[in-house]
Order: C-alpha cells, then sequence, then structure tokens
C-alpha cells in the first residue's frame, strides 16, 4: 500500500535525480566551452583554429558543419574568403579577451543554451550558443553574436 510519506518520498527522490542529471549536462556543455576558451587566454593566445573539415566537426553539429565545409571549398574554389571571415568564439577577426563567464541553461535531455561573457578589446561581448549532445559529446548548433547576427545565417540563403 502506498502511504502519502512514501509518495512523498518517492517524487523528491524523482526530482532529485532529475536535477542532478541536468546538473551533469550542464556540466558537460559548460566544460565543452570553457575549453574553446581556454585557447583564448593571454596576449599571444592562437584561440582555436578551425583548419580542417575533422576540426569543425569537433566543435559543430554535422548540418552546420556541413555548411561550413561547402562554403569554405566554394570560396576557396572563387579565389573568395567563405562568410566566416572572423573567430565564431569571440566574434570578431582580433582578440584580447578577459576572463569568461559561462553559464548554461538546459533546454532538455540533449539541448541547451549558453552564454559566455568577456570583455574583447576591452570591450564587453556577449555570445550566445545553442548547443547540441551527441554521441561524442556536445557539439554547437548555432553561434549568436547579438543584432540577430547569427553563425547559421550566414549559410542560409536570403
Amino acid at each position: 500500500m502506498i502511504t502519502r510519506r512514501s509518495f512523498v518520498y518517492a517524487s523528491v527522490l524523482t526530482a532529485a535525480c532529475a536535477a542532478a542529471g541536468a546538473a551533469r549536462a550542464d556540466d558537460a556543455a559548460k566544460a565543452f566551452l570553457e575549453k574553446i576558451y581556454a585557447a583564448y587566454k593571454g596576449k599571444k593566445s592562437k584561440g582555436v583554429l578551425l583548419d580542417t573539415d575533422a576540426k569543425l566537426r569537433l566543435y559543430f553539429e554535422p548540418k552546420l558543419a556541413a555548411m561550413m565545409i561547402k562554403d569554405s571549398k566554394d570560396a576557396q574554389k572563387r579565389g573568395d574568403v567563405p562568410e566566416l571571415d572572423g573567430d565564431p568564439f569571440v566574434g570578431a577577426q582580433d582578440w584580447e579577451i578577459g576572463p569568461v563567464v559561462i553559464t548554461v541553461q538546459d533546454l532538455g535531455p540533449d539541448k541547451a543554451t549558453a552564454t559566455a561573457k568577456f570583455s574583447n578589446l576591452k570591450e564587453p561581448k556577449t555570445v550566445t550558443y545553442d548547443l547540441v549532445k551527441l554521441a561524442g559529446g556536445w557539439r554547437i548548433a548555432d553561434i549568436n553574436w547579438g543584432d540577430n547576427d547569427n553563425l547559421r545565417g550566414l549559410y542560409v540563403k536570403k
């Protein structure tokens, strides 16, 4: 027989387990972005070099990575620059960033949104990420630099 006490206990336990699962997702997504931004620390930092298809696939979800790869190859054939002509993680071509504060909010079991706040060349900057969890870990589905300026939008025909 289920008593009110056992029902309440089971409800609290279920909520605690769900919260623990969400916290693990937040931690993993946050660690993914912290690893990226670690490459930008220091005055002579090199940032994250996205110079191969494999590196693009390491950071971006498959459809976005495919669009970026295609654009890069098409631009190279034309002797032109690709649509993304700056660093996607700082939203600029040059950087000297200060401390980065990253917050992550779960949107579901395999989706999250994250915000990275920092100063770049002494100007405040906020970069927002749409993240998806794949078998290989968290990947970026889109990056928003503000003013409706986003990474995926560079590759979608207008």
